[in-house]
């Protein structure tokens, strides 16, 4: 169903408020870029910051900024199963194509409890939903066999995967059926999850280099690996950059550095370090993104 490169969109601010006008440039240079789809209001988009209202209007906004162009996979995570509910039912109405739901954090559900809560989700209203299985962050693993289970129900149509084990999209392609849509929530191990068998990626380095990100998408969904490789070979020390601290504010200093908007994030979050935007600006120009 959903297949490329996802940028997971940041969500931009001016003087701690929305700037809408900067959201909009970015969704068009977006889809100028090559990218395959948008995910707002992702954990890097700020979620968990956001009030719910700027939640609400950021998708709104990316949905009538798309217009139908390319999908819309709306952040619509909580660990709060009735906000999740309200936050899935907006996005259907306002026309996103899909919801990104993350497991619930903090509350550590057994696997019975995730399936209590996706399913509770699946039935509140008819948009497809992705699972985001990141226990890195959210404590919590989802087993392959809780989403095979998840997987029988018809509008869950797919997971991304942020474990970072590669063996896991083989696994979950066997019993979750080969229908099931992997997408990897890794940059630096996407080219390796498509090749076990993924169809994308919701990503975050491909906010500051989209057409670079959609590039190597396509060259490994076309089957031509060799290339893709020398392109994430080349993304790799930017994707390293990103990450060494939160990505979401690395990938902000990062935009910033090309104009395309402030390196402002909220608190708890705080800007990089001078030495780690040393790493960005030495990662873009390896990528020939900056002189």
């Amino acid at each position: 169903m959903f297949r490329g490169s996802f940028p997971a969109l940041v969500t931009p601010f001016k003087n701690g408020e929305l700037d809408l006008d900067t959201l909009k440039k970015l969704v068009e240079w977006h889809i100028g870029e090559g990218s395959h789809g948008l995910v707002p209001v992702g954990t890097t988009g700020e979620s968990p910051t956001l009030t719910h209202e700027e939640h609400e209007t950021v998708v709104e906004e990316v949905v009538r900024a798309v217009g139908g162009r390319i999908p819309v996979i709306a952040g619509a995570g909580s660990n709060n199963t009735l906000e999740s509910m309200r936050f899935m039912q907006h996005a259907k109405t306002v026309g996103a194509d899909a919801a990104l739901v993350v497991t619930p954090y903090y509350n550590k559900p057994t696997q019975r409890g995730l399936i209590a809560h996706f399913t509770a989700l699946h039935d509140c209203c008819d948009l497809p939903i992705v699972i985001y299985n990141i226990p890195g962050r959210s404590v919590v693993d989802m087993t392959p066999e809780t989403m095979a289970e998840l997987a029988k129900l018809p509008r869950i149509v797919g997971v991304k995967d942020a474990t970072g084990d590669l063996a896991r999209v083989n696994l979950q392609r066997m019993i979750c059926g080969p229908d099931f849509c992997q997408i990897s929530g890794e940059d630096g191990t996407a080219h390796g999850f498509n090749a076990q068998g993924g169809q994308g990626v919701i990503s975050v380095t491909a906010n500051v280099a989209p057409r670079l990100v959609a590039e190597v998408q396509n060259a490994t969904l076309t089957g031509d690996y060799a290339k893709a490789l020398e392109l994430q070979d080349r993304l790799m020390p930017l994707h390293t950059a990103i990450f060494t601290e939160p990505g979401l504010v690395g990938v902000k200093y990062a935009m910033s550095r090309l104009g395309l908007c402030s390196e402002e994030v909220r608190s708890p979050l705080t800007g990089l370090t001078d030495e780690t935007k040393g790493m960005v600006d030495d990662g873009l120009r390896f990528a020939g993104l900056m002189n």
